[in-house]
């Protein structure tokens, strides 16, 4: 529905709003609003924050999360198991797992999944970047865990990775997919994400059901 603006300033702001996901027109008039009835310098602060943010943010250079330094505060967080890492789709994947507080291992964020439809192949991802860890003669890794959704193009990037590691000495583990965590780990409740954690399995025998 289209709507009739008095200001093409008001309009401007309303059609950038209305760019971010899930956002419709009437929300985005409505965020715009707001800000136009707050202080200037509390705009002028919420602005700063975003532009700081775009500019300064970086991606951990061992695991890809995004970080505020170099190395992020879990990879350089000496109480972590570094023998152990979680592989996920993207940062609201650690942020998921992270909430559950039963992984106490490091992650690696690959930045997608292998979607052929989508143009998306394994040399977009950070696969080669994982392979490179795990067979440096100074890596630690002894286990590997799949965390991927529960999809087509979950299950082949699942089976790409298999592959590049399957002549290497690793153990390679996958979250618990009987139990119903749904196709994304963020929309997964902590309980039930933290459960399929512990309850990991190996990932070959996955493949054999």
């Amino acid at each position: 529905m289209s709507m009739d603006f008095s200001s093409k300033l008001l309009e401007q702001a309303v059609n950038e709003f209305a760019k971010l996901p899930g956002i419709g027109g009437k929300t985005a008039l409505r965020l715009v609003l707001h800000l136009l009835r707050q202080d200037a310098q509390d705009v002028e602060h919420f602005g700063n924050t975003i532009l700081k943010l775009k500019k300064e943010i970086k991606h951990c250079n061992i695991c890809h999360n995004l970080s505020d330094t170099e190395v992020c505060h879990i990879c350089s967080n000496p109480r972590r198991d570094p023998s152990t890492v979680c592989i996920v789709e993207n940062v609201r994947d650690v942020m998921s797992i992270e909430n559950t507080q039963q992984y106490h291992g490091v992650y690696h964020v690959l930045g997608g999944i292998i979607s052929p439809m989508e143009g998306i192949g394994p040399s977009d991802l950070t696969i080669n970047t994982l392979l490179d860890k795990i067979t440096s003669p100074s890596s630690e890794i002894k286990e590997i865990i799949l965390a991927l959704p529960t999809t087509m193009e979950g299950d082949t990037t699942n089976f790409y990775i298999f592959r590049k590691l399957s002549d290497i000495n690793i153990k390679i583990t996958t979250i618990a997919r009987g139990i119903a965590i749904g196709d994304d780990l963020e929309y997964a409740d902590e309980l039930t994400l933290g459960r399929s954690i512990i309850n990991r399995t190996e990932f070959e025998t996955t493949l054999k059901n």
